[in-house]
């Protein structure tokens, strides 16, 4: 394979944006729901930002949606964490979502109708005010929506009993968090029937997150360098939340989605 260099850590290169764009707007129904999945750190936030803005050029109306934006509130977690598992006030996770606005919000997107754009504060761990989302007042041509669990479904019963990893070891041994989590997939499957076309950003494998979402980390801190973001510590725990989940979808993805991109260890896609 030839390796397509990416002009700057932060960017692809504007021929593949380009080629991803046309895929796109290739889709079936006007404004279709283009999915890109792949791994924390993977690039999807940037590509698709890039593609926003190339089709902004074009005179194209480009909304941009992650699954991140529908995060529940810090409240509704820490509900959460006391009636069910201490783990879940903590955001990532299947079952930390608000699945229903997310449907909703890509609904009226698709339809044309007024709409305001969910925001999360990653810093302050908790989503902005209504008054602080996005207002979306005419129709749309393209909705991009990203995460890094797009089409996850639920695993086996028998493979929740084995932890994968520390956290799961010491913090649920009970299995109570990871189950929560697996049941609550169910749900999100409303949501993914509403992507229309999709792409995987494919990585090395789950070992490739830790160093991915680290340099994603300090990213975020020298955006914000009046605010304190989290320490190296703190990224290694976190991504354990993610690790099962990610370790049982990533093998299946290529068969959900419409396109695939393999991506070397400094993200550049390989073609």
């Amino acid at each position: 394979m030839r390796s397509v260099r990416r002009p700057t850590q932060n960017a692809y290169a504007p021929a593949f944006v380009a080629d991803i764009l046309q895929h796109a707007l290739d889709s079936a129904g006007k404004p279709s729901v283009y999915g890109i999945v792949g791994l924390q750190g993977s690039g999807k936030s940037t590509l698709a930002a890039q593609m926003a803005a190339l089709g902004k050029t074009r005179g194209l109306t480009v909304a941009v949606l992650s699954i991140d934006d529908f995060y529940l509130g810090k409240r509704e977690r820490n509900a959460l964490a006391r009636r069910v598992h201490p783990l879940l006030a903590t955001r990532g996770p299947p079952g930390t979502h608000d699945v229903s606005l997310a449907c909703d919000v890509l609904d009226k997107l698709k339809h044309g109708k007024p709409v305001r754009l969910p925001r999360f504060d990653k810093i302050g761990d908790t989503r902005l005010p209504p008054s602080r989302w996005q207002p979306i007042d005419t129709r749309v041509d393209l909705v991009i929506f990203e995460g890094w669990f797009l089409f996850a479904r639920p695993e086996t019963e028998s493979g929740l009993i084995k932890p994968i990893n520390r956290l799961e070891r010491e913090l649920d041994p009970h299995t109570v968090w990871r189950r929560y989590c697996n049941d609550a997939l169910s749900d999100y499957a409303r949501l993914w029937q509403r992507i229309d076309r999709s792409l995987l950003l494919q990585g090395p494998g789950f070992g490739q997150v830790e160093h991915w979402r680290w340099q994603q980390e300090l990213s975020l801190q020298a955006a914000n360098p009046n605010r304190k973001t989290m320490s190296k510590k703190q990224i290694n725990d976190f991504i354990l939340l993610f690790e099962r989940t990610s370790r049982n979808v990533f093998p299946e993805l290529p068969k959900w989605v419409d396109r695939v991109v393999r991506l070397d260890k400094q993200r550049n896609p390989q073609t």
